[in-house]
């Protein structure tokens, strides 16, 4: 069974079928694209219980597809994959996309479906690079047809961003498919022999590759498309950008920077390191000045993912390693569930300024225990996926990083500043009656898309050894690869 073909392009049987539905029946576009995100949620469901029972002891690629030759001509080949990286990844893609679809069913859905489970899968470069391109398309027309006041600008920013990262990415790829002998797109042939290259061409790829990757995460200072871009986008795809798309840049680190180029990433290991404690304080701060609870939960993404940078600088702890992975899953659905209350609250109200509420919690005291839950678990709380993510990428890099660890802990306090800062201001204290006497509790269908990230939010949180267990052989083998 070609399982991570099914899971890549079914959604594109949904984008084609959706084309050719009458625009005047809104009702069966929703649930067709419904239907074709829901069938690669339940193959990535069960992908993941199949190589967590079967796979997970080996670090070897499971479910490969594959190669098979596509362009001859320059040995292009179609290679699939997934491991201990990708998988946890591709059940965060599924969970999240069908979540996001039944919040508000927009068509290129469906086709930035096809793309992330692609980036998730792909083992031959070319194949890689296209599925990376295939979701600038759908994102800019999401953001730029349906955006907010500014939604052209945002769009444009964010195209040009990832396009400029592309690029480097692009000269990268032809500098190691020309030194390779044959020449090869195999990313699992090119981590066998990439290390060989000279130290200065070690360097050069890998600065290439990071500024690619790094525009993806955002690392500071590649960061400010990222509050333009949540700000203008609509909801569901605040969700998808900042559960998903901000993951692929570390996830190409771990893919390809780190097990390609070791030389490099002991090279530029301390400045690495530097860039995440810069992250984390930096976008802590800039979430304490926020007045627009969007713009709060945005910048909290450059802040949560320079715990991610800072772990991968402690490139030779698989602690670390593992704590990145936690932080991206945990990233993912946290941030997401907050996005979408975000998007829930701004429906009601119309307003997204944090100082305009306040008492909201004995008005809607569903929403306010939902979004508490999932504020908790975003400052780091013990018993939530936060504070285990958070814990171990500490441990992992206080070995490498005494110094810089130490400072990075402070980024802790700030985000329970401004985490605690806007819980109390916006559901406790006084009610405004007149004022939001007429807003309305949460709806099942928004609860329904809340509980199961609640669930794994705690779930995680309470017993992370699954989750880790899938992926410990895998980040083994890249340390160890690393150590070459």
């Amino acid at each position: 069974m070609n399982i991570l073909s099914y899971i890549i392009f079914f959604p594109i049987l949904g984008f084609l079928a959706i084309l050719f539905m009458p625009k005047a029946r809104p009702n069966a576009v929703r649930w067709t694209a419904a239907f074709f995100s829901f069938v690669p949620m339940i193959l990535s469901f069960y992908l993941t219980y199949d190589y967590y029972i079967n796979y997970s002891s080996s670090s070897a690629m499971a479910f490969v597809e594959g190669p098979f030759n596509w362009i001859s001509a320059i040995n292009v080949h179609y290679f699939l994959g997934a491991d201990g990286i990708s998988v946890p990844m591709i059940f965060l893609t599924g969970l999240l996309s069908f979540i996001s679809i039944i919040y508000a069913s927009f068509i290129f859905f469906l086709l930035l479906e096809t793309g992330m489970m692609g980036v998730f899968s792909a083992l031959d470069f070319f194949l890689f690079y296209v599925f990376w391109e295939v979701m600038l398309v759908p994102m800019y027309f999401l953001i730029g047809i349906w955006g907010g006041p500014r939604k052209e600008y945002a769009a444009i920013k964010f195209f040009l961003y990832t396009l400029f990262g592309s690029i480097f990415m692009l000269v990268s790829i032809l500098i190691l498919y020309f030194t390779s002998e044959p020449h090869t797109l195999n990313m699992i042939e090119l981590i066998q022999t990439a290390p060989a290259l000279t130290h200065s061409l070690q360097l050069f790829c890998f600065v290439f590759f990071f500024i690619a990757f790094a525009i993806k995460v955002p690392v500071w200072p590649f960061h400010t498309w990222l509050p333009d871009a949540h700000v203008e986008a609509p909801t569901a795809v605040s969700v998808i950008l900042a559960g998903v798309l901000l993951k692929m840049g570390t996830y190409g680190m771990l893919r390809v920077s780190w097990p390609m180029f070791p030389q490099a990433v002991r090279y530029f290991s301390i400045p690495i390191a530097i860039l995440g404690l810069v992250g984390i304080i930096y976008g802590a701060l800039v979430s304490m000045a926020q007045t627009d609870l969007k713009k709060l939960v945005a910048y909290s993404s450059v802040s949560h993912m320079g715990y991610c940078l800072l772990a991968l600088g402690a490139f030779s702890s698989v602690t670390a390693m593992t704590g990145c992975m936690f932080q991206m899953v945990s990233h993912g659905l946290i941030t997401g569930a907050l996005f979408l209350m975000v998007g829930m609250l701004y429906d009601r109200a119309h307003t997204r300024e944090i100082a305009a509420f306040g008492g909201l919690g004995v008005k809607i005291p569903v929403f306010t225990g939902l979004m508490v839950l999932f504020s908790m678990a975003s400052l780091g709380l013990p018993g939530m996926s936060g504070f285990v993510s958070e814990f171990m990428v500490f441990i992992g890099s206080f070995g490498s990083f005494k110094l810089i660890t130490i400072f990075a802990v402070i980024g802790v306090v700030l985000t329970a500043g401004y985490i605690l800062r806007m819980v109390q201001r916006m559901f406790l204290g006084e009610f405004n009656l007149a004022k939001w006497g007429g807003l309305t509790e949460i709806n099942l269908r928004e609860i329904l898309t809340l509980v199961p990230l609640a669930i794994l939010t705690i779930f995680i949180g309470v017993y992370p050894s699954p989750l880790s267990n899938m992926m410990k052989a895998t980040l083994e083998n890249i340390v160890n690869l690393m150590a070459r």
